[in-house]
């Protein structure tokens, strides 16, 4: 009987053609779609399981109410790893004192390159079970080792052994080579972790660090904390017996209310970030959002195979009737009918495999992954067989029961018109469809809409032509006026100068200001960045009153810009309430000499943070270059370049473009409009595909009506207005149903920004407009062939 099943169902493939490629091609697309997906979801999933003590590490955090919102924060005194360990010991199994990932120098000789590496607690490679390929995990407890990345060991020393020689780090510290570990993969935390140096190196080479635990300094937050609790822990537990530990340690902290807690691995990397209620967010709702435009792509390509069955129903009429006259049961029709659309679905789940193999690639390149097909994982194929099968059962389903049900007698009569009613399933789904499909371009055009608004948002400095440079040894701390007489003799840099953080990043922030006319009970925290005289002139400062900094004053050694957002933060209301006054940090006094047009230096997506520029040449950790614009920016680099090899001989010449750098912010949402507009194109053709098909069916179903009404005298135009105009209807009921759903959702989407654009009326019409010209271009080829063809031909016979 399953044979006999088969061999029908190939030999109404085999002779609709047509309507076969459009199924299996469709369904094809829809899987291949609901596979690239689960396995991003996959990924997302998966991330950072590579450790396997993964479900017990965690960050130690902390929250608190600033000026009535809640925030939460990584950054860690350095004091905390100590007590954590002290007065915790049954709860924890390690306790991890870490600096932020960032970029260092690592020379081997005349090779020598920069890469990103940690000063880490000896107990890190442990705790993280780093697969070693030489040495041990327990290679950090010397102060003067490094453990390398097996990538950054090839680089350094090829094909020879690495294991005991000495390179140097940061041009100032020799260091052993004690471990080589097997490179972290793409989906961890940890994926640029090229080497770690101990953290006991860290402390004793910087004082500030050295001070900061010494001295037990519990307000300068700028570490970080790694914890694995023990085995009989759990985290919500230990997070109720740390919480108030900063606030013991910190009693003037009160105000803000912070309690320390611990957040779990398997939360870092979906949970990555907070609304504004302090509520767990981040990628999350990307996941639930791919995930449920998978299933609706995966819905419309098996709505095409349903309207597309029923449609041509009447065309299989005779041979369920002939079936049913002969003995064949209802429920064994209903057999035949869905192992059909389960035959299609196998196929089509064969088609969407080389699909994903072929689009895999681009896919891994735009969503930024390395993922691959799961081939060995049982799991993977179990998935991908109960896919097909629930894919074909429900695409099945509708025209199996429909088809079933024919009486016979009235079939073999040729009466077996299902009525005026038959049609309005296939209608509905066509609605459905294009809702589905319309309300994926509404999205699309407005997330590309939010990063346009952004992206021409006025950022308050010139970044074109701008690089950074980071200050990582001694030679560049100890020459900047060598280094910027140097650089302006080359004709090639207009301006130079230094500063604690990039333009692109405000990377401290403080607390104990006071200023005249100051609420005693405000509790303020400004944005803090040192720069030398000319970094005003290097980024092209926009000042709404007052100066620049200027060597020509002395008094400006202690001297003070403010930007917009710092002077209303202040209550502030015009620039000059607070120029030549005072403002107090820690005791020592500085004059405000300026105020500047906010410069966005954080998320284009937020307001200005209220930041404070100071001069301190001490504090410089970036070089800013403004490099001249007459010249070809590849002629000057290699000028600067040249000026840097001089005076930093030991030092490859590694450069940012601020440019570059700020677009970087833009990545995580380029990257979901770039895949949403992507699975919403996608959407479009394979509703299209459902359309073509219908329209074919249409124009051949409605062939002697047609023909009459040529013969009557209809024109080409009319024919081809009655054939798309039932279509078009469709169409603009999908666009009417839509609108109000994306409105809601994307409204929802927009309010987690603060920097937002608008939801303008052009997007719907634009979306409706789209949508009715595609159906139309879909249509008008069956139309138009069908309104062409000859009336004799078609009336000549029954």
């Amino acid at each position: 009987m399953f044979k006999n099943y088969l061999t029908i169902a190939f030999r109404n493939l085999y002779k609709n053609k047509g309507y076969s490629a459009i199924n299996i091609g469709g369904l094809a697309m829809g899987m291949a779609v609901a596979i690239m997906i689960g396995l991003w979801i996959h990924d997302e999933f998966a991330f950072d399981k590579y450790h396997q003590n993964y479900d017990r590490i965690a960050k130690v955090m902390q929250t608190g109410n600033f000026e009535g919102q809640i925030f939460h924060g990584e950054y860690m005194p350095a004091p905390m790893g100590n007590e954590l360990r002290a007065q915790y010991k049954d709860d924890f199994k390690y306790v991890i004192m870490s600096s932020f990932n960032g970029e260092h120098i690592l020379a081997n000789g005349s090779n020598k390159f920069t890469r990103k590496g940690n000063y880490l607690s000896a107990e890190a490679p442990e705790m993280f079970s780093l697969k070693m390929l030489k040495g041990t995990r327990a290679g950090l407890k010397d102060q003067a080792s490094v453990m390398l990345s097996a990538s950054v060991a090839k680089a350094l020393f090829g094909a020879t052994e690495p294991m005991d020689k000495i390179i140097k780090l940061d041009n100032k510290h020799d260091v052993r080579v004690t471990g080589v570990y097997e490179d972290l993969p793409y989906n961890t935390e940890f994926r640029d972790l090229s080497f770690i140096v101990p953290w006991d190196l860290y402390v004793n080479t910087q004082d500030w660090v050295k001070k900061a635990i010494d001295n037990a300094e519990w307000n300068n937050n700028s570490w970080q904390v790694l914890a694995q609790i023990s085995d009989k822990a759990d985290f919500e537990n230990v997070s109720n017996k740390i919480k108030d530990i900063k606030l013991k340690h910190a009693p003037e902290t009160a105000f803000f209310k912070p309690q320390v807690y611990l957040l779990p691995m398997s939360r870092w990397h979906l949970y990555s970030g907070w609304d504004k209620n302090g509520n767990l967010d981040g990628r999350i709702q990307y996941v639930w959002l791919f995930g449920i435009i998978g299933i609706f792509v995966l819905l419309l390509a098996s709505i095409n195979f349903m309207n597309l069955s029923t449609a041509r129903s009447e065309k299989r009429a005779k041979e369920v009737g002939i079936r049913k006259a002969i003995g064949s049961m209802r429920s064994q029709l209903i057999n035949q009918f869905l192992s059909e659309s389960m035959m299609v679905a196998a196929l089509a789940f064969v088609l969407s495999l080389l699909l994903v193999v072929v689009l895999l690639p681009v896919f891994n390149e735009v969503a930024d992954k390395q993922m691959s097909i799961l081939w060995t994982s049982p799991w993977f194929w179990l998935a991908g067989i109960a896919f097909s099968l629930v894919t074909g059962m429900i695409s099945g389903s509708y025209p199996a029961f429909y088809l079933s049900a024919f009486q016979p007698v009235k079939v073999l009569k040729g009466v077996a018109r299902v009525g005026r009613y038959a049609a309005i399933p296939r209608k509905v789904l066509v609605v459905l469809q294009f809702t589905v499909s319309v309300t994926l371009i509404i999205g699309t055009i407005i997330v590309f809409k939010q990063i346009q608004h952004a992206k021409n948002r006025p950022i308050g400095y010139d970044r074109n032509g701008l690089i950074t440079v980071n200050i990582n040894t001694p030679e560049l701390y100890s020459h900047y006026n060598v280094l910027r007489e140097s650089l302006l003799k080359t004709g090639a840099v207009i301006e130079m100068s230094t500063s604690s953080s990039p333009t692109t990043d405000v990377n401290s922030s403080n607390g104990g200001f006071q200023w005249e006319g100051k609420d005693p009970n405000f509790k303020e925290t400004f944005g803090t960045i040192a720069v030398t005289h000319d970094f005003g002139k290097t980024v092209g400062w926009q000042f709404v009153a007052g100066r620049d900094f200027s060597r020509q004053f002395s008094t400006d050694s202690s001297g003070m810009v403010l930007n917009e957002s710092a002077l209303k933060y202040m209550k502030m209301k015009h620039p000059s309430d607070i120029i030549g006054k005072t403002v107090k940090w820690n005791d020592t006094p500085y004059t405000v000499v300026g105020v500047i047009r906010d410069m966005v230096m954080d998320s284009p997506f937020k307001p200005a943070y209220p930041t404070l520029f100071m001069v301190n040449y001490d504090w410089a950790n970036f070089i800013n270059i403004k490099l001249n614009p007459a010249l070809p920016a590849r002629e000057s680099l290699h000028k600067v370049e040249a000026v840097f090899k001089t005076i930093n001989p030991g030092s490859p010449f590694d450069y940012k473009f601020s440019d570059e750098q700020y677009a970087a912010k833009f990545a995580t949402e380029e990257r979901i409009a770039t895949l949403a507009s992507t699975f919403a194109i996608l959407a479009i053709v394979i509703s299209c595909l459902g359309l073509f098909g219908l329209a074919s069916f249409t124009a051949e179903q409605r062939t002697k009506e047609i023909g009459v009404r040529k013969v009557l005298g209809a024109s080409v135009a009319n024919l081809w207005a009655l054939l798309s105009g039932d279509f078009v209807v469709l169409v603009v009921i999908s666009c009417v149903i839509s609108a109000p759903v994306a409105y809601y959702f994307l409204n929802g989407w927009l309010l987690k920004y603060e920097y937002r654009t608008n939801i303008s009326w052009w997007i719907f019409v634009s979306a409706a407009v789209g949508a009715i010209l595609i159906t139309l271009l879909t249509v008008s080829y069956q139309a138009i062939r069908a309104a062409l063809m000859n009336p004799v031909k078609s009336l000549r016979s029954e």
